[in-house]
């Protein structure tokens, strides 16, 4: 019922990425879609606001990423990830879960001709990397025991949320604040356009 189309982020001239397309049906949707929708959500087709927030930030401050070894935990359609290569970062690696998920940042490297490395554990990626991002990772709270392991692969680690104000750590402190919303729109409130950043480092 939906279909994936090539083409630009809003603000962000420089990248494009195969999302869904965005007058997919929104519902109500067939008992048998809706059940494969849940099963198996498709993260990856849609361009999260804060990961949408984090590429048009590294846009206008390509300084953040340039010459260094960075992580996108949690990469899903790899926006950050090919936009920290793009800005000049010397490897990036994509980690995901989901299958789906890493094949669909590779097919996005692809059309913005840059190289990411995929990978599905966090403890497959060197340690000592200089910096690591998470982007709209947060919303699930059972996804908060990564940030003890994320702390150990680098010396510094910026997360970006807009579902959360407060990552519970006393060495994170708030560095930034954008306005996003997910791309395609899915009509989400506009209590979720203020992307919070949060930032840890060891330096």
């Amino acid at each position: 019922m939906a279909h994936i189309e090539v083409g630009p982020l809003p603000g962000i001239s420089e990248l494009q990425l195969a999302l869904i397309n965005a007058d997919f049906p929104t519902g109500p949707l067939p008992a048998a879609v809706m059940h494969d929708v849940i099963a198996k959500p498709a993260y990856w087709a849609f361009c999260w606001g804060s990961g949408l927030a984090t590429a048009q930030w590294l846009a206008q401050q390509p300084q953040i990423v340039q010459g260094k070894d960075i992580i996108d935990l949690g990469c899903g359609s790899g926006v950050v990830a090919i936009m920290a290569k793009l800005m000049g970062a010397r490897c990036v690696w994509a980690c995901d879960t989901d299958p789906d998920a890493l094949l669909a940042t590779q097919v996005n490297a692809h059309l913005n001709h840059v190289e990411v490395l995929p990978v599905d554990n966090l403890d497959k990626v060197p340690d000592n990397l200089d910096l690591l991002f998470m982007a709209d990772v947060l919303y699930d709270r059972s996804n908060f025991s990564l940030l003890s392991k994320a702390k150990n692969k680098a010396s510094r680690m910026l997360i970006a949320d807009s579902r959360i104000d407060d990552v519970n750590d006393p060495e994170f402190t708030v560095v930034h604040h954008m306005q996003a919303l997910t791309y395609p729109n899915l009509g989400e409130f506009d209590e979720f356009r203020n992307v919070c950043f949060f930032e840890y480092s060891v330096i």
